[in-house]
Parts: C-alpha cells; sequence; structure tokens
C-alpha cells in the first residue's frame, strides 16, 4: 500500500503588518499626495491651453501662472505658522477644500465658454493661496508621521510616489487634453483634491504633543526664523537653493522650449527630455530606499553639481539623446538631494517647529523663481542664449561650491538612533495587538 499522506500541519497563522514606517499616517499622506499629483499636473497643461483657446496668447499664460506663484511666496510663512498653532491636518483639508472649489469654478468657466483673463487669473490665484497653507502643514504632517532610522525610506518611497504621479498626470493630463478638452481636465483635478482632502481627514494627530497657548501669530513666526537662523547648514542650502531654482527654472521654462524649437526639432524632443529626467527621480528615489550615506548633507550637497549639465547641454547644444541622458542623470542626482534634505530636516528640528521651518525652507527656495523667470527673455536679448545658459550652469556650480564650504553642511551626521521627543511609530498599537489595523504612527 502506498504511504498515507502525511497530514498537514496546523496553519500558521498569517500576519499582514506593514513596516513600522509605513504606519495609517504615512500611508493616506501618500495615497492623499499621488491622486493630487495626477490631477495637479494635468490641470497646469490644461489651465494654460485654457488660456490659449479663449483667445489669449504667450504673455497671458505666464499671467495666469504668475497669478498662482505670487500668493504662494506671499502666503507660505503666514502658512507655516498657522500649520504649527492648529491641527495640520484641518490646515490640509482646508486648503483642499479652496483648490477644489477654485479648480471647480475654472472648471466651469472653461467648459461654458465664458472664461475670460481676469477670472482665471483670480481662480488660479485662490489656488496658488491653498497651496501656500497646505505645502508646509504637509511637510510638517509627513515628518512627524515617520520616525527612526527607517525615516530615509520612507521619505524616498514618497517622493518616487509623488514623482511617479508628476509624470503620470502630465502625460494623462496632455492625452485628455487633446481628447476631451482642457475643462475636463480641470474638472478632474477639482474632483482630485475632493477625494485627497476626504483621505486627510482621517489622518491622527494624537501623537504630536499639544501647542503650548499663548503668544500670536507674529511671535509664532519670529520663533521660525530664530530656529531657522539658528542653523547655518538650514540657511545656507535654502539660500544656495534659491539661486538653483531661479536659474533651473528660467532654463527650463524659457530657454529650452526655445532650443528645443529652434535646434532640436520641435516640442517632441524637450518632452522626451522632461520625461528623462522624471525617469531619473524615479531611479534617484529607489537607489535612496537602500542607501544610508552617513554624511547625509555633503553627499546631497555633491549631488546638486549634475544640475548645471542640463543648462550645459542645451547651450551646446547636445543632440536630443545626449540631452535626455543628462536630464536623466540630473533627476537621479536631484531625488538624492531631496531625501538627505528630509531626513536632515526630521533629524534636526523640532516637531513643533517643523512647519515654520518648512515654510521658510520654501518661501527661500521659491522667492526669486518669478523674478528669473520674467528676466530670462531680456538677458537672452542681452547677451545671447548660449551665454545666458552658460550663465545659469556657472551659478549653480559656483553657490554649490560655496556650500561646502560651511562646516555643518560637511559635518552633520545621521543618527542611528530615535531623534529625542519625537513618538515612535513602531510604540504605538499594531494591527497583531488589536486585531484589526491600529493608531498611525
Amino acid at each position: 500500500m502506498p504511504a498515507a499522506a502525511p497530514r498537514p500541519g496546523p496553519r500558521r497563522a498569517r500576519r499582514t503588518r506593514r513596516p513600522e514606517w509605513a504606519g495609517r499616517n504615512y500611508t493616506l499622506l501618500t495615497a492623499a499626495a499621488v491622486v493630487t499629483g495626477l490631477g495637479m499636473h494635468g490641470a497646469l497643461i490644461a489651465a494654460a491651453f485654457a488660456v490659449l483657446e479663449s483667445g489669449g496668447d504667450g504673455g497671458d499664460v505666464g499671467l495666469v501662472t504668475a497669478a498662482r506663484t505670487l500668493p504662494l511666496v506671499l502666503f507660505l510663512l503666514v502658512g507655516g505658522a498657522i500649520a504649527d498653532r492648529l491641527p495640520r491636518h484641518r490646515v490640509m483639508v482646508a486648503a483642499n477644500a479652496l483648490n477644489f472649489v477654485s479648480q471647480g469654478l475654472f472648471a466651469v468657466l472653461v467648459l461654458t465658454g465664458d472664461a475670460r483673463l481676469w477670472q482665471m487669473m483670480l481662480l488660479s490665484a485662490l489656488g496658488g493661496t491653498g497651496q501656500a497653507f497646505f505645502s508646509p502643514a504637509a511637510e510638517g504632517m509627513l515628518m512627524s508621521s515617520v520616525s527612526g532610522e527607517q525615516a530615509s525610506r520612507a521619505f524616498a518611497l514618497f517622493r518616487m510616489a509623488m514623482n511617479g504621479a508628476s509624470i503620470g498626470g502630465a502625460a494623462l493630463g496632455g492625452a485628455l487634453v487633446a481628447a476631451v478638452g482642457p475643462g475636463w481636465v480641470l474638472a478632474i483635478d477639482a474632483a482630485a483634491f475632493a477625494v485627497a482632502g476626504a483621505l486627510r481627514a482621517f489622518l491622527d494627530v494624537g501623537h504630536i504633543p499639544p501647542r503650548q497657548p499663548g503668544g500670536g501669530l507674529l511671535k509664532d513666526l519670529r520663533e521660525g526664523w530664530s530656529e531657522f537662523v539658528s542653523r547655518p547648514w538650514l540657511w545656507s542650502i535654502v539660500a544656495q537653493f534659491s539661486v538653483v531654482v531661479a536659474v533651473i527654472g528660467a532654463a527650463e521654462s524659457v530657454y529650452g522650449p526655445l532650443v528645443a524649437r529652434d535646434e532640436l526639432g520641435g516640442a517632441r524632443p524637450w518632452g522626451l527630455a522632461l520625461a528623462a529626467f522624471g525617469v531619473g527621480t524615479l531611479g534617484g528615489a529607489v537607489l535612496m530606499m537602500r542607501w544610508k550615506p552617513r554624511r547625509m548633507l555633503l553627499v546631497g550637497t555633491v549631488c546638486v553639481f549634475p544640475l548645471a549639465l542640463p543648462s550645459a547641454a542645451l547651450a551646446v547644444p547636445l543632440p536630443v539623446a545626449g540631452l535626455a541622458a543628462v536630464m536623466f542623470v540630473s533627476g537621479v542626482t536631484l531625488e538624492v538631494f531631496g531625501v538627505a534634505w528630509m531626513t536632515a530636516l526630521h533629524q534636526e528640528i523640532p516637531e513643533e517647529k517643523l512647519s515654520r521651518v518648512s515654510a521658510y525652507d520654501w518661501f527661500g527656495s521659491t522667492a526669486m523663481l518669478p523674478l528669473s523667470t520674467a528676466l530670462a527673455g531680456p538677458v537672452e536679448g542681452w547677451v545671447g542664449r548660449s551665454q545666458a545658459l552658460w550663465g545659469c550652469s556657472a551659478l549653480i556650480v559656483v553657490v554649490t561650491a560655496l556650500v561646502l564650504l560651511v562646516p555643518d553642511v560637511r559635518n552633520l551626521t545621521r543618527r542611528t538612533k530615535e531623534v529625542t521627543g519625537r513618538t515612535p511609530a513602531a510604540a504605538e498599537p499594531s494591527a497583531d495587538a488589536e486585531g484589526a489595523v491600529g493608531r498611525p504612527g
């Protein structure tokens, strides 16, 4: 007789448990960021075509873009102070609601064929205002949702999800604008803000210590400023990026499309180069999920030097394949810097001041962008396009080299133990302990 089949042993209970750095808050924040990223990057394309289809020209597109950027810069510091004073998730939900209303009205105007320039500028300004209050609150909330040695891995995955949504949103938005028109793409963006706001309403802020009463908005701003200027690594890198972001914005928003039109064969090669940059950011995020450089700011700052390459490639100009390769490399290195920067902020800045410091970071990094894009045309007429692009590259190299002279940038090291005063996500109840998904970290 054949031997009896062995009895199956008792099945082990299957435990589905997320990594300790991927708690409920982190998961909700990542999902909401993907939803808004898909909608927003398509809407940026849709808004430009909505202006053009209403009879506007390139100058009108610039006005609508500036109308969004100006309140973003003006209200960032106030938004950071409010986000450290009120529960951050409420600030985020309120900002999403404002974006939902502004984009929804924008869509209605475009779909009814009655959109006027001043109306589109006003609604874009409302969207920029919402973004000014949202961004510091979101960054503070993200950093307080992760803890421990895996923080950099969490930030890398989050940025990878956002970059993937940006690439997908731009590609999908462009296709939908061509297929159904810009109005419906704007409506989809409004719906995305509603969905993301609903997700963020479920965030748990119970692990965040309550803010001490007293003082006012100006006092909060002064405290944030004191925290900002007391750390040489912080203000020096923000000053560096005020120049880096400005010249990259001029090169990519103004000079890049012109070089593509005159030297490379049109918009398609430029789109390929931008896509290569996006793929590079995904590659950089994957790299940083595994790599934890000990001197994170030193490594991150060295990785800023390759950001000078795209402007140089446009100045030559390189063939499309060479330009795409350069853009890919710059995308990888930018993401290495981005994860290192978020890890440093998470490690060094007290939780109760995260949003205010984030607001000064955002403000310093974007303040010169409107000016640089406005001056790009006159500078080209004065010195020539190629010389202007070489100047962009040189500025990035010079300011990055200067930042490396700051000792704190070279010497700040990653800690291997939990940041003092920040509640570990792993200390919260887990799915195994409660029989269901536990409270978030």
